[in-house]
């Protein structure tokens, strides 16, 4: 079962990249009619749900996210038992189930019709990807920090933290960071995983 949760931590990530990539360089014309320009990623890649094979995204999104949970599942049984552990890696379970939430369509930022209620669970599901991602890192590396085969990892996810917190927030090229960190850091520690099994 932890070496099925290493690979859905490896593969998780990867398959998000990619999808995410292919589908930016495809549907440039439809991001840009949104009012999304490379440098300016307004609804980006939420956004990406919208045209007419936007179902691709949800569904990377909804895999994404349940391979998240899985990857979860497998640090819990990995890592030392603490109180730590437990607590960081639910809140990790958590992120996942967040990110199978953002399967709710977006709404276009640009619109002239009100929030509609898929759209708010969409938004709530992105900020709640936050509030518990962030939170389950900064534990993580407490939890790392008692395994010797862990224990480099804790001082570079709190830099991936550092890293990557403030840049969720913001809007604008700034958010790539964020998800270009968090996805490389995705992967080193499931690659740890798999290593480990």
């Amino acid at each position: 079962m932890i070496k099925l949760a290493a690979r859905a931590g490896i593969i998780g990530p990867i398959l998000f990249g990619i999808v995410l990539f292919a589908m930016t360089i495809l549907k440039y014309d439809f991001l840009l009619s949104l009012g999304w320009h490379p440098l300016e990623p307004l609804d980006w890649p939420s956004g990406l749900a919208l045209e007419e094979h936007g179902w691709v995204m949800t569904l990377t999104f909804l895999i994404s996210g349940l391979m998240m949970t899985l990857f979860a599942y497998g640090l819990r049984m990995n890592l030392p038992r603490s109180r730590v552990t437990s607590i960081s890696t639910w809140l990790l379970s958590l992120a996942g189930m967040a990110m199978v939430g953002l399967t709710f369509t977006t709404d276009p930022t640009i619109r002239s019709t009100p929030a509609t209620w898929h759209g708010r669970l969409h938004d709530l599901s992105f900020v709640l990807l936050g509030l518990t991602m962030m939170p389950a890192m900064i534990l993580l590396g407490f939890a790392f920090r008692t395994d010797s085969h862990w224990e480099n990892l804790a001082r570079y996810t709190w830099m991936t933290v550092a890293l990557a917190l403030p840049t969720f927030w913001l809007k604008g090229i700034a958010f790539y960071v964020f998800l270009l960190a968090a996805l490389i850091w995705s992967e080193a520690v499931a690659l740890r995983l798999n290593s480990k099994v």
